[in-house]
């Protein structure tokens, strides 16, 4: 819904607000930090990523790099990419895939947590105490 042709679905495809030229940029500029710190988190991350919620053999708990940052590092670093691809579309149909992709994170948020829970226990309940899931110093 991010990416559909502007002219295909006309209600979907409307424009939401006012969209300056520096908004636009502004959204170019979100969405290429937000995949550059994503891409950051996956290389520090190194053996330990999968694409389903699992533990690897002899799993660690990384608190380093971007990690340090937010917990769920590969995550904000999409979603502030699909947040910056949402005001460069401004349409509806952006808002409406965007906030599809929320609901996604979110529920795979909540898994990758009681894993991370039941296999490190009060080490990374001290973790989750100290950073925050997505959004640094708020969320």
């Amino acid at each position: 819904m991010l990416m559909l042709p502007p002219r295909r679905f006309d209600l979907l495809a409307r424009s939401l607000f006012p969209s300056p030229l520096w908004l636009a940029w502004g959204g170019v500029a979100l969405a290429v930090l937000g995949l550059g710190f994503a891409c950051w988190a996956r290389v520090h991350l190194g053996r330990y990523w999968s694409s389903v919620v699992t533990l690897k053999a002899e799993h660690a708990l990384i608190r380093s790099g971007p990690y340090a940052v937010t917990r769920h590092p590969i995550y904000t670093g999409l979603l502030a990419a699909l947040i910056g691809t949402a005001l460069v579309r401004d349409s509806a149909a952006a808002v409406l895939g965007l906030g599809l992709f929320v609901v996604g994170y979110a529920v795979k948020v909540r898994q990758e947590e009681q894993l991370l829970v039941e296999h490190f226990g009060a080490a990374y309940l001290t973790y989750r105490a100290e950073v925050p899931a997505l959004i640094p110093r708020l969320w």
